[in-house]
């Protein structure tokens, strides 16, 4: 539970909110919010029996009372809710759970990859990215994003590299596409050119 990554979803978390951890898995953000008092209430669900048992064993352990519900997303939750925290999975998952029509107000997602379908994506159900944290965790950056329903527009170039503005991530996404820029066609590799000039620029202007 000492994951900075957790530690940066619950800092989204305000006391007047009623939360629901979706795919809880060992329930420590559950745990977490709840031992610190972070929230008015944490609801935690899974969609895996076993990992909903996981979690279950875990909130006696540490000795929490967190209802908790077998639960393919939003679906069979029988609790109200303001605030949802959707982490430790991919975009295609995170967006079949949000065309479920009781979505709340407030979203706080971490995705593990395909960012720019999952911001573009967002704006279009009508959320407006509020802030977004790079976070680096055993080598490997999460992107943290805390979300409101609200219309926002975001710019090709924030829809691709986000609105962190984190210099080192920044660093980050140049590598990663300077690794791969000789194994592409020709077409790929002046795209990627392009996008490592247009993240040098992002850089200069902080």
């Amino acid at each position: 539970m000492n994951s900075e990554r957790l530690k940066i979803i619950a800092s989204k978390i305000s006391q007047k909110d009623i939360v629901l951890d979706v795919g809880t898995d060992h329930g420590y953000l559950s745990i977490m919010l709840k031992k610190n008092k972070l929230c008015k209430e944490v609801y935690a669900s899974e969609i895996s029996k076993k990992a909903l048992e996981t979690a279950q064993n875990n909130f006696r352990k540490y000795h929490v009372q967190i209802k908790s519900f077998l639960s393919d997303g939003f679906k069979d939750i029988p609790v109200s809710f303001n605030t949802a925290v959707i982490a430790g999975m991919g975009t295609h998952t995170i967006l079949n759970i949000l065309k479920d029509p009781h979505t709340p107000e407030k979203l706080i997602i971490a995705s593990n990859n395909n960012y720019y379908l999952l911001r573009k994506n967002l704006n279009k159900m009508g959320y407006k990215i509020v802030t977004e944290e790079a976070v680096l965790e055993n080598n490997h950056y999460y992107i943290i994003l805390l979300c409101i329903r609200a219309n926002q527009k975001l710019k090709k170039k924030e829809l691709l590299y986000g609105i962190s503005n984190n210099e080192e991530y920044y660093k980050y996404l140049i590598e990663e596409r300077k690794k791969i820029i000789s194994q592409v066609p020709l077409l790929k590799k002046i795209k990627l050119v392009k996008e490592c000039l247009e993240l040098k620029g992002l850089i200069e202007k902080k």
